[in-house]
């Protein structure tokens, strides 16, 4: 063998070695540093759970308003409600029921940090949705626009009261 291949050879093996070493604690530092950076407080923690039950409570308002504008709008037009809004009505009703699915993971995640009122008020807003759901339905005649108002304020006002104790919460978690 040539000398001048083997000192080649060499080179490459050592360039090679040394730039899989550099790679390796290029990964090494930024893990370390990733993780010292992901590491949350409790605190943060906790606030990050509120934040996540808040949203999830929204887009369960959300899919309820959209919901029950139309259920509202099929009593109101009764049998000549359009075909359109009742396939309409059932693609927001699978929404609401997926979104209730979320909800119960925030009534979950609730009892985990020992918020039990608040999970109960939530319990309470859910049950109050879906007795909305029972009594006011395609093609139901037989009950007023007061009526179902009523029933919608009563939602709301249960919403409110969840609102009010995770604000609560929220603010003193902020504020620590």
């Amino acid at each position: 063998m040539d000398a001048s291949y083997l000192w080649t050879l060499l080179d490459t093996a050592i360039k090679l070695a040394l730039g899989a070493s550099i790679a390796i604690s290029c990964v090494y530092v930024n893990k370390k540093l990733r993780d010292k950076s992901t590491k949350r407080n409790p605190i943060q923690h906790r606030v990050n759970l509120l934040e996540d039950i808040s949203s999830s409570v929204g887009h369960v308002n959300h899919s309820f308003a959209k919901y029950s504008s139309l259920v509202i709008e099929s009593t109101r037009f009764g049998k000549r409600w359009p075909p359109a809004r009742k396939q309409e009505l059932d693609r927001i009703n699978a929404e609401l029921v997926m979104e209730f699915e979320k909800l119960s993971d925030a009534e979950a995640k609730l009892l985990m940090l020992g918020e039990k009122s608040m999970e109960r008020t939530l319990r309470l807003y859910a049950a109050r949705i879906a007795l909305f759901r029972k009594q006011v339905y395609i093609g139901r005649q037989d009950i007023s626009e007061q009526e179902i108002a009523d029933l919608k304020s009563g939602i709301m006002q249960l919403r409110e009261q969840f609102y009010e104790l995770l604000s609560k919460r929220y603010d003193k978690l902020l504020a620590a």
